[in-house]
């Protein structure tokens, strides 16, 4: 069955829409993450705060991956301030992700695709190409990037590297502690949001994996409903498990792989 057969069969159209109730979620989600995780690191609880820390960047990756598909419900210029706003928070300029990934919807898994490049490699030769694939998504930003993304991502990156500098320069230990863990988090990104959910589909790379359980979508917020995702990128991700639970219903003889 082709993508265009699923996109007829399913009805996703109403998932589109959020309430005001959703929109408050998708779009504050981070904030009780952030503030817990920098209040603990602020007193010196490093370890306590690293969970908290995970959590944010987890939910961080949600806020901004809706953000790429405009599945926030918030105007243009709220979804801008949204990308960088946790570029700043979060290390990497956005909008350098966010175009690397609309590419991945396009190209997914070909020689265009560049956030794909890690999902045919092994599992570790994904975790060592961490750095490498942080450096390529900023770099094909800056040499394919239309003028507007290239000025997104020009800004973020000063803005980042003010921020460091004045870290560093300061010794502000928390927040060299938050900015350790976003980098490390960073460069987990292309095993962690590229490998687990894209190895082994090369034959069909829109049948990306998804994952099923309640404890463990729970647990990573949705994030791994991935199949759901690429069949209909323009659903938010709080709507995921209910287009989870249609697909299955419509389609069940579609083969789904788990993510873990």
């Amino acid at each position: 069955m082709t993508h265009q057969e699923m996109l007829q069969k399913v009805e996703w159209k109403d998932l589109k829409k959020l309430s005001i109730r959703e929109m408050l979620i998708e779009n504050n989600l981070t904030i009780p993450w952030f503030i817990a995780s920098i209040l603990l690191a602020y007193s010196g609880h490093y370890l306590l705060a690293l969970p908290f820390s995970g959590f944010f960047f987890l939910t961080g990756l949600r806020q901004v991956h809706n953000g790429f598909h405009n599945s926030l419900g918030t105007n243009k210029f709220l979804t801008w301030f949204t990308l960088f706003s946790n570029s700043l928070l979060m290390m990497v300029s956005i909008h350098a992700v966010k175009f690397n990934h609309i590419r991945h919807h396009k190209y997914c898994l070909s020689e265009e695709d560049y956030e794909g490049k890690s999902a045919n490699m092994t599992c570790y030769g994904a975790i060592l190409y961490g750095p490498i694939h942080m450096f390529l998504i900023h770099k094909v930003t800056l040499q394919l990037g239309n003028r507007k993304y290239k000025k997104n991502v020009l800004l973020e990156l000063a803005c980042i590297s003010i921020i460091l500098f004045l870290v560093v320069y300061y010794q502000v230990h928390f927040l060299i502690y938050h900015y350790s863990v976003m980098l490390i988090g960073e460069f987990l990104m292309a095993f962690f949001a590229v490998w687990s959910v894209h190895h082994d589909t090369d034959e069909n790379p829109e049948l990306a994996r998804t994952q099923r359980g309640g404890w463990k979508n729970k647990i990573t917020f949705s994030m791994f409903y991935h199949l759901e995702h690429h069949l209909f990128p323009a659903v938010p991700t709080i709507k995921l498990p209910e287009l989870a639970n249609r697909i299955d219903k419509v389609l069940p003889e579609l083969e789904k792989k788990n993510t873990f």
